[in-house]
Formats: C-alpha cells, sequence, structure tokens
C-alpha cells in the first residue's frame, strides 16, 4: 500500500493511494499514520479496510500531501554511503557506516518549499531512499531479523548546508538540521510491496537539469544491514526515519559547485516510490 498524508501543516488527516490513484479517507481506521499505527498492526488494519471498499474517496484537486508519518522521533541519516559519491567528495570508502543524526524538525511535505537558510552560500541537494521502522528494534540479530522491523520506504531528501556542515563544525548537524532540510514523500510505500531495496533507481535534477542518477544496489552498507547495525547502538521505535545516503552528483562534487539559490526548483524520484517537487526560498 501506499499510505499519505493530506492536509494543511498540523491539520493533516491519514489517506490511501490505491494503484488506480485514487486517493482514499483512512479517518476511521487510525487517527494518524504514527508510531501507535505503525506498531500495532495499522497497516493489516489498513489493508482490510481497502479490501472492504468501504474508505471513502477525497477529493485530491489542490489537496497538499504533507509528509507520510508524523514528525518521527529522529531522524538518523547515513553518510557516504555511495562509493561514487565518497570518491566525489574526496572521502575515503568508510570500514563502517558514518553515522549522524538530522532534527526530526527537518521533515516536510514532498511538494512543500525549503527554505535556504539566512547567510548560507553552499545549500545542497541529495536524494536518498528512507526506512521507516514499523517495530521496536533493539539488538537485532542480524539483516535478516532486519526485514520484520521495517513498515516501508519512502522518497528523502536529504537538504544540506555544506559550509555550515563541513566548516563551522567538527560535526555535520549544523548543515543538516536547517528549517525544512528533509522533505519526505509523498507516501509510504508499504515494505511488501518493494520486492528489492537494492535495486531501486534513484534520480535528482536541478532546473530540469539532471544531476544524479544512481541505483541502491551500490550502497556500501546495505538496508537491512544498516538497520541491524544501528540497532546496536540505539533503539529505533516505530516511525522513526533512517535516511540511506546519496549517490554521487551533489554540488559539492560538481564542477563549479552549483549550490542551490532562491528560485531553484529541485525535482527527484526513486523507482516504485513517487517523486518530489520542491522549489527553493530564502529563510
Amino acid at each position: 500500500m501506499k499510505l499519505l498524508r493530506v492536509g494543511a501543516p498540523g491539520e493533516e488527516r491519514p489517506a490511501v493511494r490505491t494503484d488506480a490513484g485514487l486517493l482514499l479517507d483512512l479517518s476511521s481506521v487510525t487517527p494518524d499514520i504514527d508510531s501507535v499505527f505503525l506498531s500495532s498492526g495499522g497497516v493489516d488494519r489498513a489493508r482490510t479496510a481497502v479490501t472492504a471498499g468501504k474508505l471513502p474517496e477525497l477529493d485530491a484537486d489542490g489537496l497538499r500531501i504533507g509528509p507520510p508519518v508524523t514528525r518521527p522521533g529522529k531522524v538518523v541519516c547515513v553518510g557516504l554511503n555511495y562509493r561514487d559519491h565518497a570518491a566525489e567528495t574526496g572521502a575515503a570508502i568508510p570500514e563502517r557506516p558514518v553515522v549522524f543524526m538530522k532534527d526530526p524538525g527537518t521533515v516536510v511535505g514532498a511538494y512543500d518549499e525549503v527554505l535556504i537558510p539566512r547567510g548560507s552560500v553552499k545549500t545542497d541537494w541529495e536524494v536518498e531512499l528512507a526506512v521507516v521502522i514499523g517495530r521496536r528494534a533493539r539488538y537485532l540479530d542480524g539483516p535478516d531479523a532486519a526485514h520484520e522491523v521495517i513498515a516501508g520506504f519512502a522518497v528523502s531528501h536529504d537538504v544540506s548546508e555544506r559550509e555550515f556542515q563541513l566548516e563551522y563544525s567538527p560535526q555535520w548537524d549544523l548543515g543538516k538540521s536547517c528549517e525544512t532540510f528533509n522533505p519526505l514523500g509523498p507516501w509510504l510505500v508499504t515494505a511488501d510491496e518493494v520486492a528489492d531495496p537494492q535495486n531501486l533507481g534513484l534520480r535528482l535534477s536541478v532546473n530540469g537539469v539532471k544531476r544524479q542518477d544512481g541505483n541502491t544496489r551500490d550502497m556500501i552498507f546495505p538496508v537491512a544491514r544498516l538497520v541491524a547495525y544501528l540497532s546496536q547502538y540505539m533503539v529505533l521505535e516505530p516511525g522513526d526515519v533512517i535516511n540511506t545516503g546519496t549517490p554521487a552528483g551533489v554540488a559539492l562534487g560538481l564542477p563549479g559547485t552549483p549550490y542551490l539559490r532562491p528560485g531553484d526548483t529541485v525535482e527527484l524520484e526513486i523507482d516504485g516510490l513517487g517523486g518530489q517537487r520542491q522549489t527553493f526560498a530564502p529563510a
């Protein structure tokens, strides 16, 4: 299924997008797509309701699509997880996952406006596969166990300010946690619909010019291994988001470093997970 949340910021209602493109109101099943819904069999209840054919249809015309899950407890990010991206930034191939945290408040809808921070001259793009956790996970016993705690997958835009990230602090958080810096969605595709998360094409363009064109098979640390690894060092809760890294093609690694400016439009997509589009504006 494709689960999403629609409506004005702070007023989103849960919905399902059918294979035929219809938008169905899920409010009779759950008040929201959140940790309670994910951890209590909500996906199965939603699927049963869709099959029963009793969910009312929503008029999608002019309806904002918000983040597909409520504000997560945490957003865990993995840096330098594609060999070509590590190479373009001049970094060595990591022997262990490079892990950092991103402010959960950065999560916005897939088509929401993204704000370039005041004083920024190096705002950059990164298309990423996001993993959404569906069951509490601690000390998982390897990748096989990791599959059991994944609720689904989504497109994530890990927007970054490189000067803040790399020059202002030895840690990366300053350049990753600016407001609106993590568009997510448009929907959460449940894990059963993604046959192989390690064979998904990722693409991103800026003002119509293709900048990133990669595939998740090129990850250094695959999805299941990442989830199992992270569970050894933190408890993963339902609704938590894991950004799994980006392929080559970011502004930091391109000739002339063409960082984003107000008015620029970024479009990104991942096979089977949908697409996003944001226009950038000054904060």
